[in-house]
């Protein structure tokens, strides 16, 4: 097993485990209750942390990751065609169907 993802937000890492198990990669959670042991234990030592059962997956996780992390950063766009305001994730213009150009 190895370790893919490590975040101090269960919202973030339990998403990023559904961007990997969504490419049919086994993952599994660690850590996912163990902030309260923070005090006691290190703090970067009890954030929940996404595994890869299977280490010939490694790669394909980390980039199914950075791929939803590289969406995230992009920003809203104007059709040319109807000058529809589109979301960053389409690719194609929801009201008229052009390709984002």
């Amino acid at each position: 097993m190895k370790m893919v993802y490590s975040h101090e937000n269960l919202f973030l890492v339990t998403n990023a485990k559904n961007i990997i198990e969504s490419t049919g990669i086994e993952t599994f959670l660690k850590n996912e209750f163990a902030q309260g042991a923070v005090g006691e234990a290190s703090a970067f030592d009890c954030w929940p942390e996404i595994w890869v059962l299977d280490d010939n997956d490694y790669d394909k996780a980390k980039s199914a990751i950075e791929a939803s992390q590289k969406s995230a950063n992009m920003v809203d766009w104007i059709c040319n065609k109807c000058l529809e305001k589109n979301d960053a994730s389409f690719e194609i213009c929801w009201q008229c169907s052009e390709e984002q150009g």
